[in-house]
């Protein structure tokens, strides 16, 4: 008796795991459509079924078939299961007209056909759908080489779950993106739209047509739908899919009556950082110079090389160039900049000859030169040069060459010992304001950079004294800097640094100056000093 209780309970239990299909439901989330555009296509049925057990291969004649997504779900209530199985296809008309979804069937049931109303391409306007794409670029023809810059704007009046921003695809082209996205709003006919926008850069190599095949879009969004049977709404999160138009470019051939290396754009033009305006400098004394290429609508790499002109009687040691892109009002700059000691070697008056970069003007339509004229200067005879001749090896007795490790030694002990009080006291201090947020000893790695500007001086090692003095100075300012733009941080600095690469480029061995450098370093306060704007920013075209 107990075990026929028992098997009736388990029949109960079990009978409703093993109901069959009975119901297949076909739905579309829009209709009618415009052809191109896509829509989402819904299918259900009431059982746990495989992925594989729908067919879509009939849709292949009539539509574009995008991704597919299959959801499951199951429902007990009273020990009666409800399951379902549903797929979200994305669908895009091939032809306009009225078109017919056809009946799906799984396992022996069908769904109902559908009659789908398709519209003409853009006979709904953009802004009346949720998400739609628009494009532009700066020019409708161009030349070979020339950037053109292509803006994305992605609108979307629904909220966005997850999603990808596809690249246009071109053929015959060189593209990137250029600069970050931005996220902003937009009122358009009285609709909010969030509106995400990201530039790219087209340059052509060949001269022809070029077709840029528009960006897309491909995600999931939530939309607010009715409950079935119940007076609520909820968000269903649905995918969506979408394509910006294509675009003809024209590209033009390089005029024949050009000369030199070829270069468009809108403007070019050639600037250059001096130490102060001075034109009077010592002999043997460094001369920082930083001469910039700005262009306007030219992709960086397509930036010719500067060389710093040589001048007899002057020594020129140049930095790597630095080249970078920005996006101003629309405009796309782009800037080539190189920087260099140049250190004269011996009194008199020396001119710097004139740099002349060619470049084709786009709107004027002929070539154009950018020029940095040419400069004079006068070099002295400097106190450095003279005092240098009393330090040569050569000149030092056996006794004080022997005296200097032991001094060396000597101050390297005591700043260690300086270093580790420096810090217990600190520590102490950070212990007596335990409840105070504020932070205001240096972080743990500038004073790790601090300790090995220290060793480098002991050891008398110059390039390693700059290349630490460069990477202090880029992690208080959390960005890489050059020794120039290190020397314009404070006018301490600046002496430090020019005795520093004065005794590099001397013929004669010179000590570092150790505490002068030290000094100006623990002098500079970060928040005390404006930094120099980018060349970049003070362009304004």
């Amino acid at each position: 008796m107990v075990i026929r209780i028992l098997l009736s309970l388990i029949l109960i239990i079990l009978a409703p795991s093993v109901m069959a299909l009975t119901q297949v439901e076909a739905s579309i989330d829009k209709n009618p459509v415009s052809e191109g555009e896509y829509f989402v296509l819904n299918i259900s049925a009431d059982d746990d079924l495989n992925a594989g057990a729908l067919d879509t291969s009939s849709l292949l004649d009539n539509f574009i078939v995008g991704r597919t997504s299959v959801g499951r779900s199951t429902q007990m209530i009273n020990f009666s299961t409800t399951k379902e199985t549903r797929w979200q296809v994305l669908l895009s008309p091939k032809y306009t007209g009225k078109v017919t979804i056809p009946a799906f069937t799984i396992s022996g049931v069908s769904s109902s056909p559908i009659t789908l109303q398709v519209n003409p391409a853009g006979s709904q306007p953009q802004e009346a759908q949720n998400l739609y794409i628009e494009v532009s670029t700066n020019v409708d023809e161009a030349y070979v080489g020339q950037l053109i810059n292509y803006k994305v704007k992605l609108y979307l009046a629904v909220e966005l779950q997850r999603g990808v921003l596809g690249a246009p695809v071109v053929q015959g082209a060189q593209i990137k993106q250029i600069g970050e996205d931005t996220d902003s709003t937009e009122i358009v006919n009285g609709r909010r739209f969030r509106v995400i926008e990201r530039n790219y850069g087209i340059v052509a190599g060949l001269p022809g047509e070029i077709i840029i095949n528009g960006a897309t879009f491909s995600g999931d969004v939530l939309i607010e739908t009715q409950n079935r049977g119940g007076m609520f709404g909820f968000n269903e999160s649905i995918p969506m899919q979408t394509e910006a138009e294509r675009k003809v470019i024209q590209i033009n051939s390089y005029p024949p009556s050009y000369q030199g290396e070829w270069l468009v754009s809108d403007l070019v033009s050639l600037r250059e950082v001096w130490p102060d305006d001075k034109t009077t400098f010592e002999a043997g004394s460094p001369i920082t110079r930083t001469i910039s290429l700005i262009a306007i609508n030219v992709d960086e790499h397509s930036l010719p090389e500067l060389t710093m002109p040589a001048t007899e009687g002057m020594k020129i040691y140049p930095e790597k160039p630095l080249r970078q892109t920005g996006i101003r009002d629309g405009q796309v700059i782009s800037q080539y900049s190189l920087t260099a000691a140049m250190v004269p070697t011996k009194p008199g008056t020396y001119t710097l000859p004139e740099i002349k970069i060619p470049w084709w003007n786009i709107q004027l339509k002929q070539q154009e030169y950018a020029i940095l004229p040419a400069k004079t200067i006068t070099v002295i005879a400097g106190q450095m040069a003279d005092n240098a001749l009393l330090i040569t090896p050569q000149a030092q007795s056996n006794n004080s060459a022997d005296y200097w490790p032991w001094l060396t030694g000597l101050f390297a002990a005591l700043w260690l010992i300086t270093l580790v009080l420096w810090r217990k006291a600190a520590g102490r201090s950070h212990q007596n304001q335990a409840g105070d947020t504020t932070i205001t000893a240096r972080p743990t790695t500038n004073m790790a950079n601090l300790a090995a500007i220290v060793d480098a001086c002991d050891r008398n090692n110059v390039s390693d004294v700059i290349g630490t003095l460069q990477q202090y100075f880029s992690a208080i300012l959390k960005r890489k800097v050059t020794l120039a733009e290190i020397s314009q941080l404070s006018t301490l600095l600046s002496q430090a640094i020019s005795v520093l690469q004065s005794g590099r480029y001397s013929q004669h061995t010179t000590p570092v100056n150790k505490k002068q450098l030290i000094d100006a370093i623990q002098s500079y306060q970060p928040n005390s000093n404006k930094q120099t704007d980018s060349i970049i920013a003070k362009l304004n075209p």
